[in-house]
């Protein structure tokens, strides 16, 4: 059996490309703005602190991108 794939025009396909971006543009403006998923930091020094690990935080800003996909995306009522 062939895979099926769903072709989109080229209307489609520009428009999906540019909301992608302005989700893009969305969490890195919320990342940079509120430390998003750097976790806590706290003055001085606490004991049993955990800072995140680099797969931790890369899996945090995904996860804040399909966020702003889904709202992106969304069709407006």
């Amino acid at each position: 059996m062939a895979d099926e794939v769903k072709s989109e025009t080229p209307a489609e396909a520009k428009t999906t490309g540019n909301k992608d971006e302005v989700a893009l543009e969305m969490m890195k403006f919320i990342a940079v703005t509120t430390g998003y998923g750097k976790g806590s930091t706290g003055a001085g020094f606490e004991k049993g602190r955990q800072s995140r690990t680099p797969e931790e935080y890369a899996e945090s800003l995904m996860e804040l991108f399909e966020r702003c996909r889904t709202v992106v995306h969304k069709p407006v009522s």
